[in-house]
């Protein structure tokens, strides 16, 4: 099919309501549906890949398999220089099976410890996989700095630690529209975009 553009309904291969909404958002002005896990019964496979990129094609590879429908799915996660880039891909798992991201937080700050290096990034990657077996892979990136202890109650995640360069505030200061400047799932979002528009 020739100049996909976006399908009108995709499963949205996430349990996090907070992503959903955000998702949703990001997708309002193209009329698309987004179908959050949840809503279709979907279980959450087990993250064995060790990049983002390949946990985002697992998940969405996992959710089309199930569905038979166009399955969007984002790794994403906070990359913290002086932890050499951890949490990374277990950002999710320092929660703990509670996501108890306040506990997280806290061991992020607690393993910076005494280093004056405080910067990290945001990453997150998207994938789009069709029933037809196409995929399309998009990364953004976010730049910043940790503060603690955390501020702001509107975010999820790590969002009341991290502080985007050029901004005063915390992405969870913010609120979504105001992240929606910075973020890093806009970033990857923009990337997909661009990928399916050019076809």
């Amino acid at each position: 099919m020739s100049n996909l553009k976006f399908p009108n309904k995709i499963v949205l291969a996430t349990h996090n309501a907070g992503k959903v909404t955000e998702f949703q958002a990001l997708f309002e002005s193209m009329n698309v549906k987004i179908i959050g896990a949840a809503q279709v019964g979907l279980p959450e496979p087990e993250e064995t890949e060790d990049t983002f990129e390949g946990n985002a094609l697992l998940k969405a590879r996992h959710a089309c398999d199930i569905t038979a429908m166009p399955c969007l799915a984002d790794d994403s996660g906070l990359a913290v220089n002086a932890l050499g880039g951890a949490p990374g891909i277990y950002s999710a798992r320092w929660a703990g099976d509670n996501k108890d991201f306040g506990m997280a937080m806290r061991k992020v700050w607690d393993d910076i410890g005494d280093n004056a290096d405080k910067s990290a990034a945001f990453v997150a990657v998207l994938a789009l996989v069709m029933p037809d077996g196409r995929e399309f892979v998009a990364r953004g990136e976010v730049n910043g700095n940790l503060c603690y202890p955390t501020r702001g109650d509107d975010g999820f995640g790590y969002d009341p630690m991290f502080i985007p360069d050029g901004d005063t505030q915390t992405f969870a200061q913010m609120g979504a529209a105001g992240k929606a400047n910075y973020s890093h799932r806009v970033k990857a979002f923009d990337g997909l975009k661009a990928m399916l528009n050019s076809i």
